[in-house]
């Protein structure tokens, strides 16, 4: 699996270049954040909403981009992955929480940022929330920054290409639910990658699919 670790090196292209490249290629996706600052969260609104539709990873990603690019300009993505909210259900690729990790190499620091369309107070937030800064001492073999020219393949394209893959297993258990999805960048492949599981570790299913060809890989 795909995982955070505190001592990372930053590597990839400008900010600023990642965030044009986001905006030409999500035009239309982004709304009102507010920057990550000190150490408290903040949140675009807590009032209460009406249960929206799950949104893919594309679209949840360059709102929280804008706010990140506010506390400052370096940031790298490291990490994008969906999160459950009630009343709310998550297939397909698309979900109505999602929850990005920005480092930045200057600030030496990483933030998570998550994006919801409907707030389900006291957790959960409408818009763009920002938690506390968390030491960063740059990339390792593990995780490494996510380029945007590398991140083709959206969450519900990739998630397809799993359930092809695992569409043999899936028949003979067809109780086994969708327990992770994630977009990642290491070493072991030579493009970040979406990693799908479904059951658990032990005895579940997983698909790894290169985010820029959109194509099952094996680890």
């Amino acid at each position: 699996m795909l995982r955070l670790r505190k001592t990372c090196l930053a590597t990839g292209p400008t900010a600023a270049t990642f965030l044009c490249s986001l905006v030409l290629l999500l035009s239309g996706c982004s709304e009102p954040a507010k920057p990550a600052g000190g150490g408290a969260s903040t949140a675009t609104t807590n009032e209460p909403s009406n249960a929206s539709e799950p949104v893919t990873a594309k679209a949840a990603l360059l709102p929280m981009y804008s706010s990140a690019y506010k506390w400052a300009h370096d940031v790298v993505l490291l990490r994008l992955a969906p999160k459950d909210i009630a009343g709310v259900e998550k297939g397909g690729g698309k979900a109505a929480v999602w929850e990005a990790t920005f480092a930045s190499p200057s600030q030496r620091a990483y933030h998570v940022y998550t994006y919801a369309v409907a707030a389900q107070p006291p957790d959960v937030y409408k818009g763009v929330t920002v938690g506390s800064a968390v030491p960063w001492a740059g990339a390792t073999r593990d995780v490494t920054p996510i380029q945007s020219s590398a991140f083709n393949v959206d969450s519900d394209a990739a998630y397809a290409a799993a359930a092809a893959d695992a569409a043999a297993w899936r028949k003979k258990n067809p109780g086994a639910k969708l327990s992770h999805l994630e977009l990642g960048n290491g070493y072991s492949f030579p493009a970040p990658v979406w990693y799908v599981m479904w059951g658990d570790k032990k005895l579940g299913y997983v698909a790894f699919v290169n985010a820029t060809t959109g194509k099952v890989v094996k680890k």
